[in-house]
């Protein structure tokens, strides 16, 4: 009897208990509202800055270049929407791997007048050089691209790129760094001298809790905010600071931070040992040969429907994922993987596997054992079939 095991990671962390201790007096006795002038509110607002004093350093800014969000996909619609409200409509460009928080916003601008060109990507996930070239030599406004991919784990070379278009086309490049941050070191002083003016982070991706992120984002950015109101977090984002998860974000970057290369260098370890054993079965794992984030393996048998497999291993114990948590309800063939250009039916059977805290090379192992059997099961439904479907064309 295996034990249960949870490999989705890139959708969420689980909280790390020092978090939820440092978080519990903010739902107690620390309950005032950080804008009240009493003491209560000052005790509010003294654990809102230190928080953001937390984030901050974690990823090299300044305090005052942290903007408190309810999580990174409304980290990503205010630098989207909020730039684009300040500039006369004109080229958006968004690598053609973004998450749709990214995407969708950019799309909606089109009604406003925006045009929206994606930057393509090669076999290996990478930004195809060349087209990211020729989108430069339109002049968008605005670029994003993701520091780290959600599906695949693929790195991009986020500085060398917006080196580039600070170079030609000088347009306002943001990058969603929500999956590489607590899995690879972030300076958001050396991006911003590369040319990247923001960079969107979320909490529940490093052992903090669900409901706060936060946009990094150089002061000299001009943005019109997505929610009006009370003037909070710079005028940027208005309403009534979620201290307790403000407070648990700044411990769980702080932890992340001083946790990373030990937890890297382990997962590293783990991921090899999973990509061992899938290749020795016959799995494709896409974007194989590229630098990826440390816990994250993306793979495919061929001739088996990846949503069928995961609810298979889900039953067995094994919470794995067939994309993007945020896409889980279209069972569609990965956008990330056709901007690959990868066969669809290959594409269909994908399965993501993304390693975190507690995993174990035993896990590793009882998963591989439990995929043997469950693809045994699989292909022995499929040759029933079609074995049915062979004597039904022979009544």
């Amino acid at each position: 009897m295996f034990a249960p095991a949870y490999f989705d990671h890139n959708a969420t962390t689980p909280l790390d208990a020092r978090v939820l201790e440092g978080m519990l007096p903010y739902l107690r006795q620390h309950y005032g509202n950080p804008s009240s002038r009493h003491e209560y509110g000052r005790a509010a607002r003294r654990a809102v800055d230190e928080a953001r004093q937390r984030v901050a350093v974690a990823v090299g800014a300044h305090p005052t270049e942290v903007i408190f969000t309810s999580g990174g996909s409304e980290a990503n619609n205010l630098f989207i929407k909020g730039v684009a409200a300040t500039l006369r409509p004109g080229l958006m460009a968004v690598s053609a791997i973004e998450h749709p928080c990214v995407r969708e916003p950019a799309m909606q601008l089109q009604r406003a007048g925006w045009q929206l060109r994606e930057i393509a990507v090669d076999t290996d996930c990478r930004i195809a050089s060349a087209d990211f070239s020729a989108v430069l030599a339109t002049r968008p406004a605005v670029v994003s691209v993701m520091l780290a991919n959600n599906e695949t784990g693929v790195i991009q070379d986020i500085a060398q790129l917006a080196a580039h278009a600070r170079s030609s086309a000088q347009p306002w490049f943001h990058t969603d760094a929500v999956q590489a941050f607590g899995k690879l070191a972030l300076d958001f002083r050396e991006l911003n001298a590369a040319g990247v003016h923001a960079m969107t982070l979320s909490a529940h991706k490093i052992g903090g809790p669900k409901g706060t992120g936060a946009l990094v984002v150089d002061k000299r950015v001009d943005m019109e905010p997505l929610i009006a109101g009370g003037g909070h977090e710079r005028g940027l984002r208005s309403g009534t600071e979620n201290v307790a998860a403000i407070v648990g974000f700044g411990l769980a970057a702080e932890l992340a931070v001083a946790q990373r290369p030990l937890r890297a260098a382990r997962l590293k370890a783990l991921q090899q040992q999973l990509e061992a054993g899938l290749d020795a079965r016959g799995a494709v794992i896409f974007a194989e040969l590229s630098s990826r984030l440390p816990n994250t393996t993306y793979f495919a048998f061929a001739g088996l429907d990846g949503e069928t497999l995961v609810a298979k291993l889900d039953r067995a114990g094994f919470a794995v994922a067939s994309g993007a948590a945020c896409s889980s309800a279209h069972p569609e063939a990965s956008r990330v993987l056709r901007a690959m250009g990868m066969d669809h039916e290959l594409a269909r059977g994908a399965v993501r596997v993304s390693l975190g805290e507690g995993n174990t090379a035993a896990q590793i192992a009882d998963f591989l054992a439990v995929l043997d059997s469950t693809r045994q099961q699989l292909s022995g439904l499929t040759s029933l079939g079609s074995s049915r479907s062979t004597a039904m064309e022979n009544v």
